[in-house]
């Protein structure tokens, strides 16, 4: 049995490339994200918000050398530890979350 040709102007078939997950994942590389490293976090009064001035502390949640929270959109992705490169601050990672962990996060 002989295959049946392509109708005229109808588009080629498309050629196996990788797996179907790689394709499936191109298809998201270019949307952005939010990632955002969470030192801790506190609660304030609006009246206390405004006495904040420069030199002001406030006191967070997290003791010092806990590790840092690396959220995307919000949502928790990773864990770190504080560096300094290059005279700027970054985030060594220390633990990624599971992609099972963060599903379950989703709901």
């Amino acid at each position: 049995m002989t295959p049946t040709p392509e109708p005229a102007g109808a588009p080629p078939a498309p050629e196996p490339s990788g797996s179907a997950a790689s394709v499936n994942l191109e298809f998201i590389l270019d949307i952005p994200l939010e990632v955002t490293v969470e030192l801790g976090r506190t609660k304030l009064l609006v009246h206390e918000l405004l006495k904040l001035g420069q030199g002001s502390v406030i006191e967070l949640t997290k003791l010092a050398g806990e590790t840092l929270d690396v959220l995307a959109n919000q949502k928790l992705i990773a864990r770190g530890e504080a560096v300094v490169v290059n005279e700027k601050f970054g985030v060594r990672l220390t633990e990624v979350v599971s992609p099972m962990e963060r599903i379950e996060r989703l709901k």
